[in-house]
C-alpha cells in the first residue's frame, strides 16, 4: 500500500489538477488511500496559491465519480462488501442513521477526518436507496467544505498545514461542519425571505 500511495502522490503532483482528479476518483472508489487527498490539495495549494478553487474544485469532483461507484455497487448488492469490510453492528448503526438523517448521513463523515468510516456510509445509502442527485449533493458538499478548508487552511500555514490538521482533526472537522450548518442556515433563511418578497 505505500507503494500505492506513493506512485498516487507523484501522480498528482506531476499532473496537478487532473491527476488529483484520478487519485480522489481511487480513493473513493477501488482503494484506501488515507487523507491522500488532503495531503494534495494542501501540497498543490501552498505551490500554487492563486489556484486553490481548481484543485479543491478537482478533489471534490473526484469524490464525487469515486463515491458514485461504490454508491452503485451498494444499490446492486454490496452486502458481502460490507460484511467483509465492517461489523454488522456498525453497518446497522449506520443504516439507522441514513434513515433517519438522510443527507446529513453522507455531509457529516465526508467532512470528519479517520477513522470516521466514510465508505460504509456510501454504500449503505446506496443501499437504502437514496436517489442519486440527493447522494451526489450531499457529498459535493461535505467534501468541497472539507478541500476548500483545507485550502484555505494551506494559504495561511503552507506546509505547517497538515500537523496543524493532524494535531486539531476533530476541531477542524467541528469547526468545518459548524461553518456548513451556518452557511445552509443563512442559505435557506435568506432563499425563505426572497420567496415572501416574490410573493
Amino acid at each position: 500500500m505505500g507503494r500505492i500511495v506513493e506512485w498516487a502522490q507523484r501522480f498528482a503532483l506531476a499532473l496537478g489538477a487532473p491527476g488529483l482528479f484520478v487519485v480522489a476518483i481511487l480513493d473513493s472508489s477501488i482503494l484506501t488511500l488515507p487523507e491522500i487527498n488532503d495531503i494534495l490539495v494542501v501540497l498543490l495549494v501552498t505551490r500554487h496559491k492563486a489556484r486553490l478553487a481548481l484543485y479543491a474544485g478537482a478533489a471534490t469532483a473526484g469524490s464525487i465519480v469515486g463515491s458514485l461507484v461504490l454508491f452503485t455497487i451498494g444499490r446492486k448488492g454490496g452486502e458481502a462488501l460490507l460484511r467483509k469490510r465492517f461489523s454488522v453492528e456498525r453497518s446497522t448503526r449506520a443504516m439507522a442513521f441514513i434513515e433517519k438523517y438522510g443527507l446529513l448521513a453522507i455531509i457529516i463523515p465526508s467532512l470528519l477526518p479517520p477513522p470516521m468510516p466514510f465508505k460504509m456510509f456510501v454504500l449503505l445509502s446506496g443501499a437504502a436507496r437514496m436517489s442519486v442527485p440527493r447522494f451526489m449533493t450531499a457529498v459535493a458538499i461535505g467534501r468541497g467544505t472539507r478541500y476548500f478548508g483545507e485550502g484555505l487552511l494551506a494559504l495561511r500555514y503552507g506546509d505547517q498545514t497538515m500537523a496543524f490538521i493532524h494535531e486539531h482533526s476533530w476541531t477542524v472537522g467541528i469547526v468545518l461542519t459548524i461553518a456548513l450548518a451556518v452557511g445552509l442556515a443563512v442559505y435557506v433563511v435568506t432563499g425563505r425571505a426572497n420567496a415572501t418578497k416574490g410573493r
